[in-house]
C-alpha cells in the first residue's frame, strides 16, 4: 500500500521505517527538512509540503498523522481538507484527546472524507518492530486499512474499538493504567532502596524481570536504566505528563468510576516537580526508556 505520513518525529519516522521494511510506499512531511531527508534516503517519497504530499497519492488516498495532539493536528487538518477528496482516509496516530476526535470525525465526515482514530502503543521499539494500535471511526475505512496495521502491529496488537474517539479513548485508559503502574514500580524500589538493606538494585530488578507476578516489558526497562545507572542519580525525578493521566481522571469524573490508582499516580508527578525522591526517579527513567521522553539529568 502507498501512505503518506504528516510528522515524523521519534514515533513517525519508526513508523515510516517499518513501513518501508514491510514493502509498503511511504510519502513522507516534516516540518522539519532533516528528518524527511533522512528518510528519503532510507527509501521514502520525499514531500516538501502538505500540499506536495497529497499531490503524491492516488485517490482514494491514506494519510496518517504523527504530529502532537492539539492545534498541530488542526492546523494540519486545515491544509489537508481542500486537497482531499470522497472516500480518502486521515489517520490520527497521536495521543490526540478523544473528545477532539469525535469532533474531527464528524468535519472530516461532513466532506466525505474518512477519519480513523489511532492510539498507538509500544513505545520506539514498537513503532519500528512492531506496534500496538486501537482504531475507532468508520469500520469500512478500518477494513481498507487493516492491511497496514497487521504490518505495523505485533501479532493480534491491533483492533477495531468503535465509533470515532473510540479508539483514542482506550489508548488514553491504556496511558492511565500505564501512570499507575510506573508509579507502583516506583516506589517499590524506593522502599527497597530505604530498607536498611544494602540493595543492588539492578541485581533485584533483573530477578523481577524473570518469572515473577510483576515480570513484563516495563520491567525489562527498569532493568535497562538501572544498568545504565545503579541508582540514578543522575537523573532528576521531574516527571512530565502529556495529558493523557488528566483526560483519564477527568473520563472517570465524568463517568462516575473510581481510579484512586490512576488518579494517584497523576497527583505525584504533580509533586515531582517540588520534591524529589528514587520513586520520581525511576518513573522519569522509565519515560525515557519506551518513549524517549526527555529527562532532567542533574549536573
Amino acid at each position: 500500500m502507498k501512505v503518506g505520513v504528516i510528522g515524523l518525529g521519534k514515533m513517525g519516522s519508526n513508523m515510516v521505517r517499518h513501513l518501508l521494511q514491510c514493502s509498503h510506499e511511504a510519502v513522507v512531511y516534516d516540518l522539519a527538512d532533516i528528518a524527511v531527508a533522512a528518510l528519503a534516503e532510507e527509501g521514502a517519497q520525499a514531500a516538501r509540503s502538505v500540499e506536495a504530499l497529497a499531490g503524491m497519492l492516488n485517490s482514494p488516498r491514506i494519510i496518517w498523522l504523527m504530529v502532537p495532539a492539539g492545534a498541530p493536528v488542526d492546523v494540519t487538518l486545515e491544509r489537508l481538507m481542500p486537497l482531499l477528496e470522497d472516500g480518502d482516509i486521515v489517520v490520527d496516530g497521536g495521543n490526540s484527546h478523544y473528545v477532539d476526535s469525535v469532533h474531527r470525525a464528524k468535519r472530516l465526515g461532513d466532506l466525505g472524507i474518512h477519519f480513523l482514530d489511532a492510539g498507538t502503543s509500544g513505545g520506539l521499539e514498537g513503532a519500528l518492530y512492531g506496534a500496538c494500535i486501537m482504531v475507532g471511526g468508520d469500520r469500512a475505512a478500518y477494513a481498507v486499512l487493516e492491511p497496514l496495521l497487521k504490518d505495523l502491529s505485533v501479532e493480534n496488537g491491533y483492533g477495531y474499538m468503535g465509533s470515532s474517539g473510540s479508539g483514542h479513548f482506550a489508548k488514553m485508559v491504556h496511558n492511565g493504567i500505564e501512570y499507575g503502574m510506573m508509579q507502583a514500580m516506583g516506589e517499590g524500589f524506593d522502599l527497597l532502596a530505604s530498607s536498611g538493606y544494602d540493595y543492588n538494585l539492578h541485581e533485584v530488578s533483573k530477578v523481577w524481570a524473570n518469572g515473577s507476578v510483576i515480570r513484563g516489558w516495563l520491567m525489562d526497562l527498569v532493568v535497562s536504566a538501572f544498568q545504565k545507572d545503579l541508582n540514578l542519580a543522575s537523573v532528576s525525578g521531574r516527571i512530565a505528563d502529556s495529558g493523557e493521566g488528566r483526560w483519564t481522571v477527568e473520563a472517570a469524573l465524568e463517568h462516575e468510576v473510581s481510579i484512586p490508582v490512576i488518579a494517584a499516580s497523576l497527583f505525584s508527578r504533580f509533586r515531582s516537580r517540588s520534591d524529589e525522591n528514587l520513586s520520581d526517579r525511576v518513573v522519569a527513567a522509565l519515560r525515557h526508556e519506551f518513549g524517549g521522553h526527555g529527562v532532567n539529568r542533574k549536573p
